[in-house]
C-alpha cells in the first residue's frame, strides 16, 4: 500500500469520526447526512473497514428502527468480509474481533426493537460468545454491562422461558 493511499484512508477514518462526534452530540441529521456522503464515495465495494465503522455508526443515527437494522447488518457483513480481503494485505486485525460483541449486541437491540425476540436472542447469545476478546476496560466493561441489560430485559419478555405450545395438529 502506498503512503497516499493510506493517507486517503486515514483522512476517511477521519471524517467517520466527525461525524461521530455530531452524532454523540445529538446531531443525528447532520452526522447522518455526513456519514451518508462518506457511504456514497466509498460505496458498497470500498474498504472493509472504512464499511464496517461507518455503517455501525450510521445505523445509530437512525430513526427508524428498520432502517437501524438494515445499517448494522451492512456493518456485520463488512465486519466478515474484513477477514477475506484487508489480512490478505496487512496485518491481521485482531481489533475487529472486539468489535463483533457490540455489532451482535446491535443487531440483538434492533431485532427486539422490531419485535422479534427470537432473533435478539440469537445475536445475544452471539454477543455474549464474542464477548471473550473484550478487555477489562472501560469499553469491554461497557459492551458486557449492556449485553447483561438487554439479556434481563429479553428474559422479561412475555413468554421468555416458558415453553412454547406445540403447534396444533391438523
Amino acid at each position: 500500500m502506498t503512503e497516499q493511499q493510506e493517507a486517503s484512508e486515514d483522512a476517511v477514518m477521519t471524517r467517520i469520526g466527525q461525524a461521530v462526534i455530531l452524532l454523540h452530540a445529538g446531531d443525528r441529521e447532520e452526522a447522518r447526512n455526513r456519514l451518508g456522503e462518506i457511504w456514497q464515495e466509498i460505496g458498497e465495494e470500498g474498504d472493509s473497514l472504512h464499511r464496517c465503522t461507518l455503517a455501525h455508526y450510521m445505523a445509530d443515527a437512525q430513526d427508524d428502527p428498520a432502517d437501524e437494522l438494515a445499517w448494522d447488518l451492512r456493518a456485520l457483513t463488512a465486519a466478515d468480509a474484513l477477514g477475506d480481503g484487508r489480512r490478505a494485505q496487512r496485518e491481521p486485525l485482531p481489533a475487529m474481533r472486539v468489535f463483533y460483541p457490540s455489532l451482535h449486541l446491535s443487531l440483538a437491540a434492533d431485532y427486539l426493537k422490531l419485535q422479534r425476540p427470537e432473533a435478539a436472542r440469537v445475536h445475544l447469545a452471539r454477543a455474549r460468545a464474542a464477548a471473550g476478546a473484550l478487555s477489562d476496560d472501560g469499553y469491554g466493561n461497557g459492551v458486557r454491562a449492556a449485553i447483561t441489560r438487554l439479556e434481563r430485559r429479553l428474559a422479561a419478555e412475555p413468554g421468555a422461558g416458558r415453553p412454547r405450545p406445540f403447534p396444533e395438529q391438523s
